[in-house]
C-alpha cells in the first residue's frame, strides 16, 4: 500500500515545495517499484509455464514415491486374511485346520477372487483424469464380482456348516474396509500427484511443430509435465510454445540446473529429420536422464496415447535407464532394512570414532561434501573429518594419496579401515544414497589438471544410479582417487557395468565382498 503524499488534516500547498517534491519523487519511485516487481512476477509466472509445480522434487524421490502402489496392495491383500480370520474365529468353534474343506474353500474362494478382481479392473492405476466416484464404482464391480463367487461356494460347498454366516460377515467387513482405504488411497494419490511427486517431468527437445502438438497433448491428458524446451536452433525458436517457456539451446540443457527434476527427455524434432536426430542424441547422450523420441502422429487419440506411455510407440527409447520400479522398490526396501540394521549395529563404533577425532585435532567431526547424486543431482554426502580442519578440500581440487600430509593420524586410521565412511548411512536411510551403487564423486573434481567429467563421454551415465557406499567398481580394486585419465575410464566402465547387471542378489553379494575386499587391500590410498 502506498503512503498518503500528505497528512491528514494539513493542507498540501501549505508544505515546503522541496518537501512536497520529495514526497512526489518518494511515491513515483514506490509506484515504479511495484510496478517492477510485477512485471518480474509476469516474467517469473511465464518462465514457469502451466505445468511446473510450485516446488520441484528431485527424480529419486519421486521415483520412491511408486512404492505405495505396492504397500496399498499389501495392505488390501493383509486385511482381506485378517478379516477372514476374524470372521471364521468369531462364527466358527473349529480349528480352520481341522474344518471340512467345503467350509474353508468359500473364503478361500471370495477372498481369492477380491485380490484378483482389485488387480485386473485396475483399481491400483490411480489414473490422473480417474475420479473418486468412478474409482467407487469399480470397486463396486469388484465387490459384486467377489459377492457372486462367495454365494456360489457357499451354495455349493458350504451346506450344513457355518460357512455361510461367516463369509457373509467377511464380505461385510472386507466391503466397508476397502472402501474406507481405497478413499484414502485415493486421496493421498491426488495429493502426492498435486505436489508433483507423481507425474513425470518432461524436457523437450526441438522448438518444433511436432512439439507443439506434445504439449497440447500433455495439457489435455495431464499425464505429464512439460518444465521447459530447449532447441538447438535457438534463433528461429519462439520464446515459448504453448505457455511453455523455451529455455536455451542444446549446450543450455546439458549444463542446466534442472536436469535432476527431468524424468525424460523427448527429442520432437521431425522424425524425417534424421541427421539432426542423430546429432541431437549423441550430444544428449553424456546425460543421465532418459531419452525418447516422439514420433509425429496425427491423431489425437494416438498423441494421447503417447503422452500416457512415454516408453511405447509412438515414443521411441532411445538413450538412458528406463524406470524399472520394482527393482528400484526392491532396492529401496534393501537399503532401509540393511541400513537401518548398519546403523544400530555400528553407532558404538562411530561414537568412539568421533570421540578420537575431537581429541587429536581441532575442527568438526563431521566433514560434508557436494557430490553427484541419481540424475546428476547435487547431494550433500557426510563423512568423519579425516583432514586438518584448515586443509579440508571440499571440491577435490586435489585427490588424496599415500602419504598425504594433509591427513591426521586419527585420519589415517578411519581412511585406511574405510570408518570414515560411516556417516553415509544417514544418506542411504534419507534416499539421497544406496549401500550399492557408483561411488559419488565431489562436484568439479580434478583428474590432474582436467575435470574428472570431462575425460569420458559416458560419465554421467553413472548417474542413472543412485551413488553407494560400496560398489562394484570398489570390489574390483577402483577406490580411492583416478588421477589418471585411464583410471576415470575404469571406473566409469565398473559403475556401468554395476548399473547393467544390478539386481538384489547382486548387490548382497557386493555387499559380502566388501569388508573382505577392504580388509585385504592396504595399499590403496583412501
Amino acid at each position: 500500500m502506498l503512503a498518503p503524499a500528505f497528512k491528514p488534516g494539513s493542507d498540501p500547498e501549505r508544505t515546503p515545495d522541496g518537501a512536497a517534491a520529495g514526497r512526489v519523487a518518494s511515491d513515483v519511485a514506490a509506484v515504479d517499484a511495484l510496478e517492477a516487481a510485477d512485471d518480474q512476477a509476469t516474467e517469473a509466472r511465464r518462465r514457469r509455464g502451466p505445468f511446473r509445480p510450485r516446488k520441484l522434487v528431485p527424480a529419486r524421490a519421486r521415483a520412491t514415491m511408486r512404492a505405495p502402489i505396492w504397500a496399498f496392495q499389501l495392505t488390501d491383500a493383509a486385511v482381506a486374511v485378517a478379516l477372514a480370520g476374524l470372521a471364521w474365529t468369531v462364527t466358527s468353534p473349529v480349528d480352520p485346520l481341522q474344518a471340512p474343506v467345503g467350509a474353508v474353500l468359500p473364503f478361500v474362494m471370495a477372498a481369492g477372487v477380491l485380490l484378483w478382481a482389485l488387480r485386473a479392473l485396475d483399481l491400483y492405476r490411480f489414473g490422473h483424469a480417474e475420479n473418486l466416484t468412478r474409482h467407487l464404482l469399480r470397486l463396486s464391480a469388484v465387490f459384486a464380482l467377489t459377492g457372486l463367487t462367495a454365494l456360489a461356494g457357499v451354495t455349493l460347498l458350504g451346506r450344513g456348516s457355518t460357512a455361510p454366516q461367516g463369509v457373509t460377515l467377511w464380505y461385510l467387513l472386507a466391503f466397508a474396509s476397502l472402501y474406507l482405504l481405497h478413499v484414502w488411497w485415493w486421496t493421498s494419490m491426488a495429493r502426492w500427484r498435486r505436489s508433483g511427486r507423481l507425474t513425470p517431468n518432461i524436457v523437450v527437445v526441438g522448438a518444433t511443430e511436432n512439439a507443439e502438438k506434445f504439449i497440447a497433448a500433455a495439457l489435455a491428458t495431464k499425464e505429464v509435465a512439460v518444465l521447459g524446451i530447449f532447441d538447438d536452433r535457438i534463433g528461429r525458436a519462439p520464446s515459448s510454445i504453448a505457455g511453455v517457456p523455451v529455455l536455451g539451446d542444446i549446450n543450455a540443457l546439458l549444463d542446466h540446473k534442472i536436469v535432476p527434476y527431468v524424468d525424460k527427455i523427448v527429442i520432437a524434432v521431425t522424425s524425417t529429420a534424421q541427421a539432426r536426430v542423430r546429432q541431437l542424441v549423441e550430444k544428449l547422450r553424456v546425460l543421465p536422464n532418459e531419452i525418447t523420441l516422439f514420433v509425429d502422429v496425427e491423431d489425437d487419440s494416438a498423441r494421447a496415447a503417447a503422452v500416457s506411455r512415454l516408453a511405447d510407440t509412438p515414443v521411441a527409447h532411445i538413450s538412458g535407464a528406463p524406470q524399472q520400479e520394482r527393482r528400484a522398490a526392491v532396492k529401496r526396501a534393501q537399503d532401509l532394512v540393511i541400513g537401518a540394521l548398519a546403523l544400530v549395529l555400528s553407532a558404538p563404533v562411530m561414537a568412539l570414532v568421533a570421540l578420537a577425532i575431537r581429541l587429536d585435532s581441532p575442527g568438526p567431526i563431521l566433514f560434508r561434501q557436494r557430490r553427484h547424486g541419481f540424475n546428476n543431482e547435487e547431494i550433500v554426502v557426510w563423512k568423519f573429518r579425516s583432514m586438518r580442519a584448515e586443509d579440508s578440500d571440499p571440491r577435490a581440487r586435489r585427490q588424496v594419496r599415500i602419504g598425504d600430509d594433509r591427513v591426521t593420524r586419527v585420519g589415517r586410521f578411519i581412511r585406511r579401515t574405510s570408518l570414515d565412511e560411516l556417516p553415509q548411512i544417514l544418506n542411504v536411510l534419507t534416499g539421497e544414497m544406496s549401500l550399492v551403487g557408483p561411488r559419488p564423486h565431489a562436484i568439479g573434481m580434478m583428474t590432474g589438471d582436467a575435470e574428472s567429467a570431462r575425460l569420458v563421454a559416458e560419465y554421467a551415465h553413472r548417474h542413472r544410479m543412485k551413488p553407494g557406499m560400496t560398489g562394484w567398481a570398489a570390489v574390483n580394486g577402483s577406490r580411492g582417487p583416478v588421477d589418471t585419465p585411464e583410471l576415470v575410464r575404469r571406473r566409469v566402465a565398473l559403475d556401468i557395468e554395476y548399473i547393467e547387471r544390478q539386481s538384489f542378489w547382486f548387490d548382497m553379494q557386493i555387499l559380502a565382498m566388501t569388508i573382505p575386499c577392504l580388509l585385504g587391500d592396504r595399499l590403496a590410498p583412501r
